[in-house]
């Protein structure tokens, strides 16, 4: 299986699959979502440690039921030939209705054929007012209309 852009990566070619990893994840379909990683992939997402692709959606579906209202931007930070660093912000509320900013950055190594074999992602939650949330297009990706806010990063 591919899923261009292929490494080895350019600006260009990097900055392009950082938004479609956003757009994927602004989904919250993990059947969708999944297919972006090697069968055996293996990823650190906090302190949980993750190998292949039905733990991952596993994983995903938890997240995204605590997770709600969910919404992701991602920015480039680093690539080289086969690896992109990413730094990211996500809003979301809990069950009880309290918000949250979280801030990452995540490391990503990929196949040949552009899948993700290696994901490390370390995050920080920052506990926010439902006024001061910053993103709040419709469910789904992004709007291209809608940048990231100044000083995001």
């Amino acid at each position: 299986m591919s899923r261009p852009p292929l490494p080895p990566f350019t600006e260009e070619t990097a900055l392009r699959k950082v938004r479609m990893a956003e757009d994927a994840w602004n989904t919250r379909d993990p059947d969708r979502v999944v297919l972006a990683y090697t069968p055996d992939t293996r990823w650190r997402n906090r302190s949980d440690f993750l190998a292949g692709r039905d733990e991952v959606h596993a994983f995903l579906t938890r997240k995204w039921q605590r997770e709600q209202e969910y919404r992701l931007i991602k920015s480039l930070w680093a690539f080289t030939e086969d690896r992109i660093a990413v730094r990211f912000a996500y809003e979301w509320h809990d069950a009880e209705g309290r918000w949250f900013r979280s801030h990452g950055n995540e490391n990503w190594r990929f196949d040949p054929g552009g899948l993700m074999a290696e994901r490390h992602a370390s995050i920080n939650d920052v506990p926010i007012r439902e006024g001061e949330r910053l993103f709040a297009w419709p469910s789904g990706p992004r709007p291209e209309e809608v940048a990231p806010p100044p000083g995001l990063f």
